[in-house]
């Protein structure tokens, strides 16, 4: 059942790679959206950490 399921989760990158390289131009779409979010939740994480002292400071 878990060979199954780790089947399952790991289909969609076998399917992905055709096996024949592609020249790179320039940033995939899937690179810029990374970095989108990993920005949004580099932001996150400061602004929670930046309340949760403030809070700590007042009490």
């Amino acid at each position: 059942m878990r060979f199954l399921l780790l089947l399952l989760i790991a289909a969609p990158a076998f399917a992905a790679h055709t096996g024949v390289p592609k020249i790179r131009t320039g940033p995939e779409l899937s690179d810029i959206a990374l970095f989108v979010m990993a920005a949004i939740g580099v932001y996150c994480v400061r602004r929670a950490m930046r309340a949760r002292f403030a809070k700590r400071q007042k009490d």
